[in-house]
């Protein structure tokens, strides 16, 4: 579903961001990145969805060059930046429609997952008051429903839990369960390590561009806890 092979990533003041970096996301997988602030995990996230270019390797989203056809790309998959920039002047419920007009979906349909996903999320009430008056958590409900409501086959995930409650946080971790369930798959970064031991099938630890682990969680973790070995990982030089 993602295919991330060989990126290169270099800023103009010279520095690399992403050394070499190769990461196989298949149907089904939660695949979750985690690294330190600074290790390359929202440069690696932007060049997967077409926002940053890149200078070396290749990006397939189900098959399709991210470099030949974005547009392609982009109609498969979701992304939620790690402070995601809405439209403050819109209501709730005028930005989710804006995104489904952007994706051609039916009046019908986006009736149907508008109510489903703002009553999971408990904003229902408040879809028609503006973006400005919404507390970040708020905005965060409001760009997770934008992003299932074309039915992506990839969501690309920065930092999806910040700002959630408790009772959201655990009805996206189902959510994402059962979009995965259904041959979809998940590309998301976290602070959380907790949530990426429990949740996710692969992990991918990146450090200073590079990546220091990769695999199934029970592979990356061995018998020691996510956290034990993330750290163990990330403080060896």
């Amino acid at each position: 579903m993602l295919e991330i092979s060989n990126l290169w990533k270099t800023y103009s003041d010279g520095k690399i961001a992403v050394s070499n970096v190769s990461i196989t996301v298949e149907n089904g997988d939660i695949f979750g990145f985690i690294g330190h602030n600074g290790a390359g995990k929202t440069t690696t996230i932007k060049a997967a969805v077409g926002v940053l270019p890149f200078e070396q390797g290749e990006i397939r989203i189900n098959g399709i060059s991210i470099l030949k056809d974005p547009i392609a790309c982009k109609k498969q998959i979701a992304y939620i930046p790690d402070n995601p920039d809405l439209y403050d002047s819109l209501t709730g419920m005028g930005y989710l429609n804006f995104i489904a007009d952007i994706f051609r979906v039916s009046k019908a349909d986006r009736a149907v997952r508008i109510k489903e996903y703002a009553q999971l999320f408990e904003i229902a009430d408040d879809l028609n008051t503006p973006i400005s008056s919404y507390s970040h958590g708020m905005k965060q409900k409001i760009a997770l429903i934008s992003a299932f409501i074309h039915k992506p086959k990839l969501l690309v995930l920065d930092e999806p839990f910040v700002g959630l409650d408790p009772k959201s946080a655990f009805s996206l971790k189902n959510t994402m369960k059962e979009f995965c369930a259904e041959g979809n798959a998940i590309f998301f970064s976290t602070h959380v390590l907790e949530v990426a031991e429990k949740l996710c099938n692969k992990i991918a630890i990146i450090k200073n561009g590079e990546l220091i682990a990769s695999g199934t969680t029970e592979e990356v973790r061995g018998t020691q806890s996510l956290e034990d070995v993330f750290l163990e990982l990330t403080e060896n030089e």
